[in-house]
């Protein structure tokens, strides 16, 4: 029985790797990538892929080896007890503790450029700010005045436009609960947090339709927390504002008219 369990251990890994390596041929992968930034996230997403995967396989080997040479079925020699190994043990703490010092240190650039280092200029102004509501994205754009937080600020819900190749500053908010922003095909995950607004920037190089998604279990309601993000040239992204202004000023009220005096 013991050969048995070794094998079916042994398998482990063979399927494991095997299925990494088919998952990307078949679409079961990272979306495409459509940010500047993005090859950053992913180099760092492999290079941790295959540095706890060769720790993995090795592992699953080796316990495969002790479980095949030490059946019980098959070895008849006595059993030798062990108080351990002092060494071993200063060594396995080091090697881990060194190997997360290593990418704690190897990721900080890639974070600064994501996470700190705002485009000179951007965060003054904004392109959109995005609330997170139970169960919506609502969004606000700037009005005709170029300046967020003035009464002709243009309001939308689920549906994020933004130009093509140009920087885009998002002021992130929550109004309730905790939320995430996450933009996959940008490779933009970040908190949304009750009481604080959070800059988010990115600069997206294709044209399209993407996902926009809550990645933070929020409530009964979270599976639907989903919106749009479309990106296009920066004509269609006036355009559409513009259309979407009108459309707000058209289903405002009229402001009643002012008693004679």
């Amino acid at each position: 029985m013991g050969k048995f369990w070794s094998i079916l251990f042994l398998l482990v890994p063979i399927l494991g790797v095997g299925l990494f390596v088919w998952a990307p041929g078949a679409g079961f992968w990272l979306p495409r990538d459509i940010s500047t930034h993005g090859h950053q996230i992913d180099h760092l997403f492999y290079f941790v892929l295959w540095l706890t995967g060769v720790v993995f396989a090795a592992t699953e080997v080796i316990l495969f080896w002790f479980l095949w040479k030490y059946d019980a079925n098959s070895n008849r020699e006595p059993v030798k007890y062990t108080h351990g190994s002092h060494n071993l043990e200063v060594i396995w703490t080091i090697l881990p503790a060194a190997t997360l010092l290593f990418i704690a240190i190897y990721q900080m650039n890639a974070w600064a450029d994501v996470k700190m280092r705002i485009p000179k200029g951007l965060e003054k102004k904004p392109t959109v700010e995005v609330t997170a509501r139970q169960f919506e994205w609502r969004l606000r754009y700037p009005g005709p005045d170029g300046v967020l937080g003035t009464p002709d600020d243009i309001h939308h819900v689920n549906d994020l436009h933004v130009p093509l190749d140009e920087e885009v500053m998002v002021q992130l908010k929550s109004m309730d609960v905790l939320h995430d922003f996450f933009l996959p095909h940008l490779r933009i995950k970040q908190d949304a947090v009750p009481g604080m607004q959070i800059p988010v920037w990115f600069r997206a190089t294709e044209p399209g339709t993407y996902d926009l998604v809550c990645a933070e279990l929020c409530g009964w309601g979270h599976y639907k927390m989903k919106g749009r993000l479309t990106v296009e040239p920066r004509a269609k992204f006036d355009q559409w504002l513009r259309e979407l202004a009108s459309a707000q000023e058209a289903t405002q009220e009229a402001a009643p008219d002012e008693p004679e005096e």
